[in-house]
């Protein structure tokens, strides 16, 4: 850290030219970013559903089935004569749309119903490409939707383009109003904190800093990648929270090092061999903890951990450098202008009767140490249990917010009994050594009838389509067109389309998929199943399966780094154990809120969410067990650093929750603004984020930083900074100050 040290501070202008230049470079692709990135997670590689999808192009040359439903609603039935020549304009003009390849009306589809009772509600179906071009001809689509929407006649849109349209624009919007709202609340307390204008713009300054460096590298990764519009808002949460964060615990040592004396240069010196070796460490951690995301073979994923590298990475950077340069420029113009005389005692630094407040807390939890910590555990433990019943998965337009368009229509489709559309199943079976002849006819009309039979079957789209089904109301295609879709063009593959009784959540897919496959088993030819739900299904497993390994990779990792610091195996222990708790909380909060509905309200949460992202579990323990080490080590290297001073271990605690307790809430208080802030979009995934790191930063920095890691900490005793000789001997040393 020497070298580094030397170098800011005595070229701070050099570093700050660096910095300037590298904020111009990154801010046209920084501002460029949130329109390349996607909803879409794409195709898992070598997946069953991937396989269907890339066999319904090549074999049977469906490349334009991407469905986008239209939902019309007339004052008047559609029976009438001037809301039928309403809607015939609209079919006709919708034909002509660039990228439309098929309209299906209202009157000619036969899968299932098509209009309400009274007719002043209906559905139709419009067919655009399934991959390059989809994009622009949803927008063109919805532009031409507005030109034919009038008194009397409205037009909505939903289907899978268009609700991954909306939960990329409105994450995007969501993040931006996020920041917005963040950003004063968190510089009011910086300035109530630090008393000081200077000091209270220098932690928001350096994470604007870090937002642009990153989200102009996430813009060159979505050049290789499929970048999840999540990204974005995990780069905002980290870059606010960690840079304020350590940006405090730089600007707080810096102001006490200035009162001793020796100009401002050696003060920025002593701050980054100090406070700039806890940030380093701690940054070490987060990224590590964001690296977990990397494990799941999904790009989709992937970009969600690079963009949390990403942010961590140039917050760290930025913090050891840029701060450390403005500082040695400043030097006591930190504290300009110094606010009113009365907020003195409000110091970063904290008076002596703030001192006094909370070493009497540590001195009355460390007397009871056994009750501190089974009342604190009962309590994270009862938080946690909810989390038992988690059903993730994909969900689709409900997770957006009423009063968004494509969630409303669907609504609106669900209403009209056509909501299955969005959870069709599509079947091939494979003749594999002959092609379809009058023998096959048998086997697969048999396999149509058992698949019809199945509960929660509304329809199934094939050859063998009888008169009373056509009248019943019916199919995505036309008759003549049935026999076209169900045989490839060699005649040896042969395919089927399962329409469910309604839209399918994520947690009814596996029940659903399980009797289809039973029926299917009894076929004779081998099939492959593909279609939206299996997507989800796959999508969801890919995620899952990865969780294991990733937390077993980060409990090491953290093990490790823990024990080199601290050169104990209890604390490490107990610092993975002690954050799993807060993390569990968490879970089972935002599993109680978004999940089973009680409290949505308050926030905003449509009460038919049902199921949580499937990516949740995974980036919210990322998200969480890295930014949890930062308190960690705050309030750890203060009790070691009191330790090897002499103290007893319950003085040690004591002194050092004393010195800590401020700037541990103080970096809770302004975490807890930056999560809730995005709690307030209508994206439900950000909600449940929002939520999940609210719910755990107010507990982490009070319940368990303050009580419970205290209390265990006077329990251990002696045991806290054991290690075997012959351990000891091979771990390099580390020194860790704030």
């Amino acid at each position: 850290m020497q070298p580094l040290a030397r170098l800011v501070t005595r070229r701070p202008w050099l570093v700050l030219v660096i910095w300037g230049v590298l904020a111009l470079i990154c801010a046209v692709p920084a501002s460029l970013a949130p329109a390349r990135l996607t909803a879409d997670p794409g195709a898992l590689t070598n997946s069953e559903s991937g396989k269907v999808t890339a066999l319904l192009a090549d074999r049977f040359g469906e490349r334009d089935s991407n469905t986008v439903l239209l939902v019309t609603q007339s004052a008047q039935p559609l029976t009438q004569l001037q809301s039928a020549k309403q809607y015939g304009t609209f079919i006709a003009g919708l034909k002509k749309v660039p990228g439309v390849t098929r309209v299906l009306p209202y009157d000619a589809q036969t899968a299932v119903k098509a209009s309400s009772a009274d007719d002043t509600l209906a559905l139709t179906l419009a067919q655009i490409p399934l991959f390059e071009g989809a994009t622009p001809a949803l927008n063109r689509v919805r532009e031409y939707v507005q030109t034919q929407k009038a008194p009397g006649f409205d037009i909505r849109v939903t289907g899978g383009q268009a609700i991954a349209a909306d939960f990329t624009e409105f994450a995007e919007g969501d993040t931006k109003r996020s920041e917005l709202t963040a950003l004063p609340l968190t510089g009011m307390v910086l300035l109530f904190v630090f008393g000081a204008l200077i000091a209270a713009g220098l932690p928001l300054l350096i994470s604007l800093l870090s937002i642009t460096a990153a989200m102009a590298g996430l813009y060159l990764l979505t050049f290789l990648i499929p970048t999840s519009t999540f990204a974005q808002s995990i780069i905002t949460l980290l870059s606010l929270g960690a840079g304020i964060d350590y940006a405090l615990l730089m600007v707080n040592r810096f102001r006490e090092e200035l009162k001793g004396g020796g100009g401002s240069e050696r003060a920025a010196y002593r701050t980054v061999l100090t406070a700039g070796r806890s940030v380093a460490f701690s940054g070490v951690t987060v990224a590590m903890a964001m690296a977990a995301l990397l494990l799941p073979p999904i790009p989709f994923v992937r970009s969600l951990g690079i963009g949390g590298v990403l942010a961590v990475l140039f917050t760290v950077l930025s913090s050891l450098t840029a701060l450390p340069a403005l500082l040695t420029l400043l030097g006591e113009k930190v504290n300009w202008p110094h606010l009113r005389p009365r907020w003195k005692g409000l110091e970063f630094g904290q008076s002596a009767r703030e001192s006094a407040l909370w070493t009497a807390l540590a001195r009355r939890v460390t007397a009871r140490p056994v009750l501190a910590v089974v009342a604190s555990v009962l309590l994270l433990v009862t938080l946690a249990l909810p989390a038992r019943n988690m059903h993730i998965g994909y969900a689709g337009a409900w997770g957006l917010v009423e009063g968004v368009e494509s969630r409303d229509a669907l609504a609106a489709v669900r209403d009209l009994g056509a909501g299955g559309l969005l959870s069709q199943f599509e079947v091939i079976l494979d003749l594999k050594d002959h092609k379809y002849g009058p023998a096959d006819r048998v086997a697969f009309q048999q396999t149509v009838t058992r698949v019809r039979a199945l509960p929660g079957v509304q329809a199934v789209i094939s050859p063998f389509v009888d008169a009373e089904l056509l009248r019943g109301g019916g199919s995505l295609n036309d008759l003549a067109a049935l026999s076209r879709r169900s045989f490839s063009a060699d005649r040896t593959l042969l395919r089927f389309t399962v329409v469910p009784s309604g839209y399918l959540r994520a947690d009814q897919i596996d029940p659903f998929e399980t009797r289809l496959r039973t029926a299917l088993d009894a076929s004779p030819y081998a099939y492959q199943l593909g279609g939206a739900p299996v997507g989800e299904r796959e999508f969801s497993k890919a995620i899952t399966s990865a969780i294991p390994t990733a937390v077993a990779a980060v409990f090491a990792g953290t093990f490790l780094l823990l024990m080199v610091a601290f050169r104990s195996l209890f604390i490490p222990l107990k610092s993975i154990v002690m954050n799993s708790l807060t993390v569990l909380a968490a879970y089972g909060v935002v599993t109680l809120v978004v999940q089973e509905g009680y409290g949505a309200a308050l926030l905003g949460v449509p009460q038919d969410v049902g199921v949580l992202d499937a990516s949740l579990p995974l980036l919210l323990f990322a998200v969480l067990f890295g930014l949890s080490m930062d308190y960690e080590i705050f309030l750890l290297s203060r009790v070691q650093e009191e330790h090897l001073r002499g103290h007893d271990n319950r003085e040690a605690v004591v002194l050092a929750v004393g010195r800590t307790a401020r700037i541990i809430t103080s970096a809770a208080v302004i975490m807890f603004i930056v999560f809730v802030a995005f709690t307030f979009g209508r994206v439900v995934a950000n909600k449940s984020i929002g939520l999940g790191l609210a719910v755990a930063v107010a507990l982490d920095a009070t319940l368990v930083r303050l009580v419970l890691v205290p209390g265990l900490l006077q329990l251990a005793g002696k045991w806290n900074w054991w290690l075997p000789g012959w351990l000891g001997k091979l771990l390099p040393k580390v020194e860790l100050e704030h």
